[in-house]
C-alpha cells in the first residue's frame, strides 16, 4: 500500500516539502537523545536515511553493545534507541551511525586526540567528533540526497579540532546546494551556529533560527506550529529547485539491511 503524504505542520518543513525530491536525508546531532526522541521517531518514517551524530550517537552505539568509554551517553535510553532503530528498519530508513570517532581524554580546545574505530574507544577517553571514515560515509549520503534536513552538530564544533566533521559535511552540502543538486534545510540554534562556523549559512536553501528540533517534525504538530510562528525566523534562500520540484509521498526508496535488527528485537 502506498504511504500517505507527509503533512507536518511546520513552515520550515512545508517549504521543504513543497520542493521536496527524493532521496531525503536527515542529519540529527547534538548532545542528548532525550531531547529529540519524538523527532527521531517521526523522522525515520519520513526520510530515506537518518544520520545520527554528536553525543546522541553514543547512546545508539552503546545500545548495540559497544563500549563508549567516558563519552556523553544516556545509557538509560538504550531501549529507546533500539526501538528507534527497529522503527527505522521497518520503515526502510537507513540509520547511519559513526564508524570511527575522534577521542580525547579531556574536553578542551587543542586537547591531544586520536582517531579510533568505533569498536575501539578507550575506556578512559571520550568521543568528541566523528572520524574521517564517518565523514566520508555521511558525505556519500549527502551526495545521494536531493533534499537534506539538518538539526544538530556532528561533534563538539565549538572547540577545535572537534569541529572537523561538522565543517566538512556542511561545506559538502553547501557545494551541492550551490550547484543546484540539493535542497538543504538547516534548523535550530546550535545548527545555525555550526553553519555560521563553517561559513556556509548563506549557501544553504533554508536556515531557521527556531530553537531545538524542527517544529512540527516531532509529531506535536499544532503546538509546534504555534511555537514556530511566535519565535522563529526563516531565512528563505530560493534556488532553481523551486520551479521544478514537486511534493512526493514519504515512501522510502533505500531499504537498509540492519544486521542488528534481530538482536534489537530480542
Amino acid at each position: 500500500m502506498p504511504a500517505a503524504p507527509c503533512r507536518p505542520n511546520s513552515k520550515l518543513w512545508k517549504r521543504a516539502s513543497a520542493i521536496q525530491k527524493r532521496p531525503v536525508v536527515a542529519i540529527v546531532g547534538g548532545a542528548k537523545v532525550s531531547t529529540k526522541i519524538d523527532l527521531l521517531m517521526n523522522l525515520v518514517k519520513k526520510v530515506d536515511a537518518l544520520v545520527i551524530g554528536g553525543g546522541m550517537a553514543n547512546t545508539f552505539i552503546a545500545a548495540r553493545g559497544t563500549n563508549v568509554g567516558k563519552s556523553l551517553c544516556e545509557h538509560d535510553l538504550a531501549e529507546t534507541a533500539k526501538q528507534i532503530m527497529i522503527e527505522a528498519a521497518t520503515a526502510g530508513c537507513a540509520i547511519v551511525l559513526p564508524a570511527d570517532g575522534v577521542v580525547a581524554h579531556e574536553f578542551k580546545a587543542g586537547a591531544d586526540n586520536e582517531v579510533v574505530d568505533i569498536e575501539a574507544i578507550p575506556a578512559d577517553a571520550m568521543v568528541l567528533d566523528v572520524g574521517p571514515k564517518s565523514i566520508a560515509a555521511i558525505n556519500e549520503w549527502v551526495s545521494k540526497a536531493e533534499t537534506l534536513v539538518w538539526n544538530g552538530p556532528l561533534g563538539a564544533f565549538e572547540i577545535a579540532p572537534f569541529d572537523k566533521a561538522t565543517v566538512a559535511v556542511a561545506k559538502h552540502a553547501a557545494s551541492r546546494t550551490k550547484s543546484g543538486a540539493l535542497v538543504s534545510v538547516a534548523g535550530g540554534g546550535d545548527t545555525v551556529s555550526a553553519m555560521n562556523h563553517a561559513d556556509v549559512a548563506d549557501d544553504l536553501t533554508y536556515v531557521s533560527t527556531a530553537g531545538g528540533a524542527f517544529p512540527g517534525m516531532d509529531g506535536r504538530q499544532a503546538a509546534a506550529g504555534r511555537r514556530y510562528s511566535a519565535s522563529a525566523e526563516v531565512i528563505d534562500r530560493p534556488n532553481e529547485h523551486q520551479t521544478t520540484f514537486q511534493p512526493r509521498p514519504c515512501a522510502g526508496v533505500f531499504v537498509a539491511a540492519h544486521s542488528h535488527l534481530d538482536a534489537l528485537q530480542k
